[in-house]
């Protein structure tokens, strides 16, 4: 496949996820793809760093990108797990312009269609259609995050990794153990008693 055609099929992702939410006209896709750059992030590296200010909001177009901090004791927590047609950014840094806490980088070889913050609000500008777009985007994953925040606080680790068996299955081929384990705020030695016990009752 050649560059064009390759990126000719990446904004045709893009643009189908946007279609299945608000159905866009020519100008409107035309906008999407003048606006939205596309970046190749290898596996490892950065997309945002702990101290640096979020300027891109990122969606997946194939690979696995997680969100993270790093606490003092070097112990480290994963906020968000992003794969094939889900968003990323810290919203935090990215709507107050101010240094992060938290990184982005890439578990896997990955491409993103990303939009910097000034040309955000020039598409919203224009097409006012994707304030409603990005609205509905931002009420989901608040619903998200308030669903895991009592998860948390009201729900075992057994419970918690149901739930992410559940929600998520396509990710448990994907993630090393240790990252599963970050994402639920276990260590990877009680995940693994966690799975040995599954194990154990499912050939029961």
């Amino acid at each position: 496949m050649s560059k064009e055609e390759q990126l000719h099929a990446n904004f045709k992702v893009l643009l189908a996820y946007f279609n299945e939410l608000i159905p866009l006209d020519a100008q409107e896709q035309k906008l999407v793809i003048s606006l939205f750059k596309p970046r190749l992030y290898r596996k490892r590296q950065y997309l945002l760093q702990e101290g640096d200010i979020c300027t891109q909001f990122y969606f997946v177009v194939r690979g696995c990108l997680r969100m993270y901090k790093i606490d003092d004791k070097g112990t480290t927590h994963v906020l968000q797990f992003a794969t094939e047609n889900y968003w990323i950014n810290d919203l935090g840094s990215f709507h107050d312009m101010k240094p992060t806490d938290l990184a982005i980088d890439a578990l896997e070889d990955s491409v993103v269609l990303q939009i910097s913050r000034d040309d955000l609000i020039a598409l919203y500008l224009q097409a006012p259609k994707f304030d409603r777009i990005f609205r509905v985007l931002l009420e989901n994953s608040f619903v998200r995050l308030q669903n895991r925040l009592l998860q948390n606080i009201s729900s075992t680790a057994e419970d918690r990794y149901q739930s992410f068996l559940e929600l998520y299955p396509h990710l448990l081929n994907r993630l090393s153990q240790v990252q599963i384990a970050a994402y639920l705020g276990i260590t990877p030695e009680f995940l693994s008693r966690l799975r040995n016990k599954r194990s154990k009752t499912f050939r029961q």
